[in-house]
């Protein structure tokens, strides 16, 4: 579907490509065609001349520059003052460089235009005699060359003008110098444009070990010296004396997003004055090549999004593409000349950011990226989500890439265990401690010490134990039950939850204190609704799963059954998948798997009413429960239910359906 695209400046009119290279320029350019009205400004023009932008464009030259035309028939030079004519009537004397251009058949009349005595470097006359015209005509050869140019070819043409240009400058040297990373200290790299290839290692080496280079990196002065004796670090005197250069200037690009820093650096084998009207000329030089690299970053980052897009299409009619729209699926395999296919194929589970965790959801991948930023610490973890959603699975992902992975996690279900055990399951005992307790016994604190242990269900623990747990985490000590000695212990501490702990505090059942405490790095693991892109990915795991189990082969889900799955609210989110799937193998008798979504329990059947309006305010109910009483966003009750939000909340208050208070 996607071509690759030719250069996008080769494809532009000539005066759009003349516009792009001379914008930016600090002289006022303009560009004239052969029957003398302007084809193109730059800004600075259309300031001199007084016009706004893109007013300049098909006006006769002779009205801003009379006698314009008798100019341009000679070879490229300076020519004497002239007078100029801004749109409001007034004259100025100008100085005028006149450059004679051709684009295949086409020719150009480029002039260069600076007012007269102001101070402002013209192109031409800016270095000593003679060299001004050469430089003039370097210059513009480069911003013409460079758009043009493939993009390929841009590092050939950039070190064929720094050629012409150390010569038009009487340099020995005329290098640009690059650093792909923002670090100043890192290395040079990429390449050394303007220098005998044969060197370029020892050239790259060398000027990364200069200061006076580096450090003018990240600067938007020049930097230049006269003579060795102004270098004041002893270090780069003698880089610069290896390199055979007694002096040098230092030009910096300017930042561009995509670009590397760079620097264009010019030295010379003898003593060199760097005037105000050398160092123009060379920063004009560094303008018209950073435009040409800040273009081709652009285009290739333009191509590498059509490759993505143009892979994004191919990977869409793919056989084994899941979680899309069927309709659009069928549409676009028919576009393409293939065959319908119904059926959802597997698909390899690579694409999850961690082979542990399944998912490639935003929701999933800013998990994980949290996981990752709190494994490395001691810190204690505090996973929320509803029950269902994997949150044992994320703390053993969290032990596993801490520093104390080499020791085994410790678990606690802190609901599963009777009140009046967990005390000691936590702490151990003493022999004696309480009736039947015949021996010492040691508790899950000291079993996890140097290592992890996991608290699942911490808002179901009692009231008491709280107490005690809030002395582990602020102390890191414990006493089992029948001993007054105390016992240091080196533990990490994740907890989970399915409970509302602020909810909780304010039922006075959970302490205030301990919630703080817990409350270190809070991880919200989402509901399965939240993440619906992620159901394929789970799906193949489980059947990949009890395939092995059942010794069953499955070679496809109909598309349409694997969207009806992800349309579902999942109440019971991962644990409830799985236990659907687990069903649909066990009666599976073919290759193809068909999954049914869980029926309501006999209990909710009984409680039903035959009238049409409790029919859907049960309905209603439902869906706001599994929403947690969301009403608006994605994923929200009015959502699911097809309405808008508003509409929803007045049926909402029609049936007398309102969020239950906490």
């Amino acid at each position: 579907m996607f071509s690759r695209t030719r250069d996008l400046a080769a494809s532009q009119p000539a005066d759009r490509r003349f516009r792009l290279a001379i914008e930016d320029l600090p002289n006022a350019v303009v560009i004239a065609g052969g029957t003398g009205g302007v084809l193109a400004a730059n800004r600075a023009a259309e300031s001199l001349f007084g016009y706004e932008p893109g007013q300049l464009v098909g006006q006769p030259v002779e009205r801003l520059i009379p006698g314009w035309s008798a100019r341009t028939k000679a070879e490229p030079t300076r020519r004497p003052p002239a007078s100029g004519v801004r749109s409001d009537g007034e004259v100025v004397p100008l100085d005028i460089d006149i450059e004679p251009m051709a684009d295949g058949p086409v020719r150009y009349v480029v002039t260069y235009v600076g007012v007269a005595g102001d101070g402002t470097p013209s192109l031409a006359g800016t270095v000593e005699t003679g060299a001004g015209a050469a430089i003039q005509r370097v210059i513009a050869d480069m911003a013409t060359r460079f758009i043009t140019v493939e993009l390929s070819a841009l590092d050939d043409s950039i070190g064929e003008s720094l050629s012409e240009l150390a010569r038009a400058f009487r340099l020995d040297r005329a290098i640009l110098w690059r650093q792909a990373e923002a670090d100043s200290t890192s290395g040079p790299s990429d390449y050394a444009i303007g220098y005998p290839e044969s060197s370029h290692h020892e050239l790259l080496l060398e000027m990364s070990s200069i200061k006076f280079v580096a450090s003018t990196i990240d600067s938007t002065d020049v930097s230049s010296f006269t003579r060795l004796e102004e270098v004041e670090d002893q270090a780069d005197r003698n880089a610069f004396l290896r390199l055979g250069l007694r002096s040098a200037a230092v030009v910096p690009l300017a930042s561009t997003a995509g670009v590397a820093r760079s620097v264009l650096f010019f030295g010379s084998t003898t003593q060199r004055d760097w005037t105000p009207s050398l160092v123009e000329p060379l920063r004009l030089s560094a303008a018209v090549i950073g435009q040409a690299l800040a273009r081709k970053a652009n285009q290739t980052a333009l191509r590498g999004a059509l490759d993505d897009l143009q892979n994004l299409q191919e990977s869409l009619s793919a056989d084994n593409e899941t979680g899309a729209d069927v309709r659009v699926l069928r549409e676009s395999r028919m576009r393409a000349g293939l065959p319908p296919d119904n059926m959802c194929r597997r698909r390899e589970l690579e694409d999850s950011p961690d082979p542990s965790i399944i998912g490639k959801s935003a929701a999933i991948r800013q998990v994980l990226a949290q996981l990752k930023q709190v494994s490395a610490t001691d810190s204690t973890v505090l996973l929320l989500g509803e029950t269902g959603t994997g949150k044992e699975l994320l703390a053993t992902h969290l032990h596993g890439h801490s520093a104390r992975r080499g020791r085994a996690m410790v678990r606690v279900n802190c609901a599963a265990i009777p009140a009046t055990l967990m005390e000691s399951e936590l702490f151990g005992r003493e022999r004696g401690a309480f009736t039947g307790a015949l021996a010492r016994e040691i508790g899950r604190f000291e079993l996890a010490h140097r290592s992890t242990i996991f608290l699942d269900e911490i808002g179901d623990l009692p009231a008491d134990l709280q107490i005690k747990l809030l002395r582990v985490l602020e102390e890191r000590q414990i006493e089992r039950l029948g001993s007054s000695k105390v016992i240091d212990v080196d533990v990490r501490i994740i907890t989970a939850t399915h409970r509302n702990l602020e909810q909780r505090i304010r039922e006075d059942a959970f302490r205030e204190d301990l919630f703080y405490r817990l409350n270190v790095f809070p991880i919200q693991v989402p509901a399965l609704r939240d993440r619906i892109e992620d159901i394929p990915l789970l799906v193949w795991r489980f059947v990949d799963e009890f395939s092995k189990a059942f010794g069953k082969q499955i070679d496809g889900i109909p598309r349409e059954n694997m969207l009806t799955l992800q349309q579902y609210s999942w109440p019971g989110n991962i644990r409830e998948l799985r236990n659907v799937v687990e069903r649909a193998m066990i009666v599976a008798t073919g290759n193809q798997l068909t999954i049914d979504l869980p029926t309501a329990s006999g209990s909710a059947k009984k409680s039903s009413s035959a009238r049409l309006q409790d029919v859907e305010k049960d309905h209603i109910r439902g869906v706001l429960e599994s929403t947690m009483w969301r009403i608006r966003g994605q994923g929200g009750a009015a959502e699911r239910l097809g309405l808008r939000p508003t509409t929803l909340e007045s049926r909402m208050a029609k049936l007398g359906l309102s969020r239950p208070k906490p």
